[in-house]
């Protein structure tokens, strides 16, 4: 990523009578990301990517792309498309009427259309169909269609709203791998708005997390995963197990957390993040909680004992849930090496949850 932010958003407001949909965010953006505005419906992220389009205008603030000022400026003159999620496209033209229209409109030579047209149907494998209208095609190649024509124009920004939502799971998955590749192979910078949490993990070079109008927390998957800044980031993203405790001391290599939901102190790896006595909030992710049989565990690593109450079984993955001694009930999950039969952890069973203080995270309260 450029040092410059190709899009600059600053303390952008935008309100619908009393009701503030964006609340004074600020992002950058660097030339050929590809970022995801993700957040629960109702979250303003839509909003944002409209005023990034020039649907909307903002109440307050100001929007500037490759260092020119766009806040007041209509959507046909901005470096940008936009490919909605109902892919808008004209029923009545064929695929390649579909991908050149942007163009005609422009008045392009006819042999420059026709160039860039076959460039384009070959860059998202729609050669062979070409001829055909969007009623013949199925959802995946209608939204490579719709991509087609919003690249065609070769824009500086592209805009992506929930641009696979209509997908079943299996073609949702193949076709962000295809976006991706789309998105390194052009160069354009790609925002895009989603609700899926997979899909944004899986996508984006980085993630802005919005919640009532407001952006949470922006980084890469990775960072936003494994180090949420707040409760409502890390019970967003994934599964979460989260724990209310009081600071008890620190050493030098430890903090030691005071827990009634475990009814037992647990270690994480020192901060200095609070006082002695403070509250605070801990996370930590089903994954990196092991469960065994087994009645000891290393005094390096934290343990408690609980009885597992229901187990989902995921194909590739189980997810137990073990009820404690005080009722709360935690999730660990473990990946399946074994088949079925062969697995030595049932309902019912006695159990030990166990994991390392490295891998529980302090939360803003």
């Amino acid at each position: 990523m450029d040092t410059q932010p190709f899009i600059r958003i600053e303390n952008v407001t935008k309100t619908f009578g009393e009701e503030v949909a964006v609340n004074n965010l600020s992002l950058d953006i660097g030339k050929n990301e590809l970022f995801s505005l993700l957040g629960a419906s109702g979250c303003g992220k839509t909003t944002l990517l409209r005023m990034i389009a020039g649907f909307e205008k903002p109440t307050s603030g100001r929007i500037i792309i490759d260092g020119v000022d766009l806040t007041n400026i209509p959507p046909f003159e901005r470096p940008v498309n936009t490919v909605f999620q109902s892919y808008a496209l004209f029923p009545h033209m064929t695929v390649e009427q579909n991908v050149a229209f942007g163009l005609k409109q422009e008045k392009t030579p006819k042999s420059e259309i026709e160039d860039r047209v076959a460039s384009m149907l070959k860059m998202v494998e729609l050669e062979g169909m070409r001829k055909r209208k969007p009623h013949q095609m199925s959802g995946g190649q209608r939204q490579r269609v719709a991509l087609a024509r919003a690249l065609i124009k070769l824009p500086k920004v592209l805009l992506l709203d929930e641009p696979l939502a209509a997908l079943d799971k299996k073609l949702r998955e193949r076709t962000q791998f295809e976006l991706v590749n789309i998105q390194e192979l052009t160069g354009i910078t790609f925002i895009m708005v989603t609700h899926d949490q997979e899909e944004a993990m899986t996508m984006s070079s980085r993630i802005g997390v919005m919640n009532a109008g407001m952006l949470q927390q922006v980084g890469t998957p990775s960072q936003i995963y494994e180090y949420p800044h707040s409760r409502y980031v890390a019970d967003f993203i994934g599964e979460a197990n989260i724990f209310e405790g009081i600071l008890q001391k620190e050493d030098e290599s430890n903090a030691y957390i005071e827990c009634r939901e475990l009814g037992q102190d647990f270690s994480i790896k020192r901060h200095d993040f609070a006082e002695n006595n403070a509250p605070v909030a801990v996370m930590i992710r089903p994954e990196k909680m092991r469960i065994t049989l087994e009645e000891e565990i290393s005094d390096e690593l934290n343990s408690v004992a609980g009885t597992v109450k229901d187990i989902a079984y995921l194909g590739d993955m189980s997810i137990y849930h073990v009820e404690l001694e005080s009722g709360r009930v935690l999730q660990a999950s473990q990946l399946n090496f074994q088949h079925t039969a062969e697995r030595k952890i049932t309902w019912g069973d006695e159990v030990l949850l166990y994991w390392h203080p490295d891998n529980a995270v302090v939360l803003a309260q």
